[in-house]
């Protein structure tokens, strides 16, 4: 059922990107970019399968990995991640989106292999080493390349989206996210669960694969290092993808190129150093508060999506199974849906603003991170329900704001840098709850929630501080188009050539 769920949200997603389009843009343009977007985003969504399989070779390792010790791991990797834009967001902006991505994609690919060879010597006894340690460096080597991913894609899209369809890609890009957390879980656990050497009940399609085509049964233990392998194989295919069909820019796909009203709009001649890209972020008081509202981002978004998973393991849930049974589905699912509400919502009605619906978003966080602490040990269902639409919102805010918003702020010329460093306090976030919530949870999970509740006050708090912040392009942009006569702006609306709202 999974399965086929996730290939109607794509077959929907697809259809609404061929739905949306407000400029007028050509058939062979809109065929064109979905050429380029496409391959680009599967390989960022199997990114994330090769992300947080970590997450399931924990849970399938059992006491061999403690929680203390996967939190570790996990924080060291995505620190290293965020620190990471401080090269990687400059050098995409030189090199382009496609280069980034092949990247991402090859050098996560040998990282997995290298944690996978790990995990097979150290099942079968043949390693005498620090587990910890040996895996806190190879994660966080795939993390540097992983950090790749994000910038890449944004950078691409900088030159293929106007600013007044940014919100569609921001629920596209919510969707890439969405689709990488089921992989990453459910196909994950399949694999896991498929790998191990004795199955309750009878043995699946996948699991006779492993043992007999692959002949993985060693009869001494389970294969977890499968969960390494085969999403790093798969990176290796969309590798070849991207080096085919992926260009920067629709010149290079020998189209026209335009402007897309973004920060750079007027400067596209300008050439900026490294240091001058980072100047013009880290000077940027718009751009300081979109990487403080990732930051509490990273804090709850990973603080749920990956501890949830470990809690249901560990506390029963009565009458709660199906979320632990589908949380990578679930969270695509509820992921697409917040992705294209926020992106649509920021569009239609707040003139491409993106703090108002990341507001709304964050004003619904703090609602489930307090119900959820007031229900963790008493009502199983009610956590479930939190923590999933604590998932949704948190992945609607990051698709507005490191997605979308630092593009739109950053400009095409500074577009790898901005995104990279929102996207680098992110995980800095990321990093800090997962070292944090690995002690925490240790003594007593009830510090769960009530950890995550004062960053949701924070994001909420920036979320108003930038309200009704736009990039100075665009709004000269919508100003000029709302001059039109009202009867001319009703008539191109219809035609689907402008769509600016009275507001």
């Amino acid at each position: 059922m999974g399965p086929i769920l996730v290939c109607l949200c794509l077959a929907f997603v697809i259809w609404l990107y061929f739905r949306s389009n407000p400029l007028h843009h050509t058939k062979k343009f809109m065929i064109r970019r979905f050429i380029n977007w496409f391959p680009l985003g599967m390989s960022y969504a199997f990114l994330y399968m090769a992300r947080y399989n970590l997450n399931v070779s924990k849970n399938a390792l059992g006491a061999a990995m403690s929680k203390e010790s996967f939190g570790l791991i996990f924080g060291v990797g995505t620190t290293i991640y965020g620190l990471s834009f401080l090269i990687n967001g400059p050098l995409v902006d030189k090199l382009g989106g496609k280069k980034g991505i092949m990247l991402a994609t090859l050098g996560s690919s040998l990282a997995n292999i290298a944690m996978g060879v790990v995990t097979f010597l150290f099942l079968k006894n043949r390693l005498n080493a620090n587990l910890t340690a040996i895996f806190a460096t190879l994660y966080s080597i795939n993390m540097f390349f992983q950090s790749y991913g994000a910038v890449s894609i944004i950078k691409v899209k900088a030159y293929w989206f106007h600013v007044r369809e940014r919100g569609i890609f921001g629920g596209i890009f919510g969707t890439l996210i969405s689709f990488g957390v089921y992989f990453a879980f459910d196909w994950g656990q399949a694999l896991a669960d498929a790998a191990k050497l004795h199955v309750d009940g009878p043995p699946t399609l996948l699991h006779r694969i492993f043992m007999n085509v692959f002949a993985v049964d060693t009869g001494t233990s389970d294969a977890v290092w499968l969960v390494f392998f085969i999403p790093a194989v798969i990176l290796i295919f969309w590798a070849l993808i991207d080096m085919w069909l992926i260009r920067d820019t629709p010149a290079e796909a020998k189209l026209e190129d335009f402007d897309t009203m973004d920060a750079s709009s007027g400067e596209m001649h300008k050439e900026f150093s490294a240091a001058e890209l980072l100047k013009r972020i880290f000077t940027s008081p718009i751009m300081l508060m979109i990487a403080f509202i990732e930051f509490t981002t990273g804090v709850i978004r990973n603080g749920v999506m990956q501890w949830y998973f470990i809690f249901a393991k560990e506390v029963k849930q009565p009458g709660a199974e199906f979320f632990l049974s589908h949380w990578g589905l679930l969270l695509c699912i509820t992921g697409i849906i917040a992705g294209f509400a926020g992106g649509i919502v920021s569009d239609k009605y707040f003139q491409s603003r993106r703090a108002p619906p990341s507001g709304i978003f964050y004003a619904l966080i703090i609602l489930c991170t307090s119900i959820m602490a007031l229900t963790l040990q008493t009502s199983p269902v009610i956590v479930g329900i939190c923590a999933v639409g604590i998932c949704l919102f948190s992945i609607g805010v990051h698709a507005l704001m490191s997605g979308t918003a630092a593009a739109d702020f950053g400009g095409r010329k500074a577009t790898a840098t901005a995104s990279g460093i929102t996207d680098g306090f992110v995980y800095l976030g990321s990093g800090l709850q997962s070292v944090s919530l690995g002690y925490l949870t240790t003594k007593s999970w009830v510090y769960w929630p009530i950890f995550l509740i004062p960053f949701a006050i924070l994001g909420f708090f920036f979320t108003l501080r930038m309200w009704h912040k736009l990039p100075s392009a665009t709004r000269k942009f919508i100003d000029e188009v709302e001059r039109i006569p009202a009867r001319s702006l009703k008539k191109n609306h219809k035609k689907g050539i402008v769509t600016v709202d009275a507001v």
